[in-house]
């Protein structure tokens, strides 16, 4: 139902910048924040913005807590499976 996701999206743009405000870009909350209105996105097919908000995500996960970290994994993870939904199936194949 696209009502949902629209005020499923409004609430997590309010948390996310909340965060931003609250605890920082870099804070692991704000990076969470992040990556659900990603999936938010995705869920409503709007593949470019889930994939600029997965990568930023994932290169701030990667450099706060180093590429193997589980976190930053199911940020690469999360970015791949965006990229292949969305048809780039040569990007999601290419190394992180």
């Amino acid at each position: 139902n696209q009502g949902r996701w629209d005020a499923a999206e409004e609430l997590e743009v309010q948390v996310m910048e909340t965060c931003k405000k609250k605890l920082g870009a870099d804070h692991p909350s704000t990076l969470t924040s992040m990556a659900n209105l990603a999936l938010t996105y995705q869920n409503q097919g709007r593949w470019d913005a889930a994939e600029e908000l997965f990568v930023r995500v994932m290169e701030t996960r990667k450099k706060k807590l180093g590429a193997d970290h589980p976190s930053t994994l199911r940020s690469m993870n999360n970015l791949a499976h965006t990229q292949k939904s969305h048809g780039q199936v040569v990007e999601a194949m290419k190394p992180m």
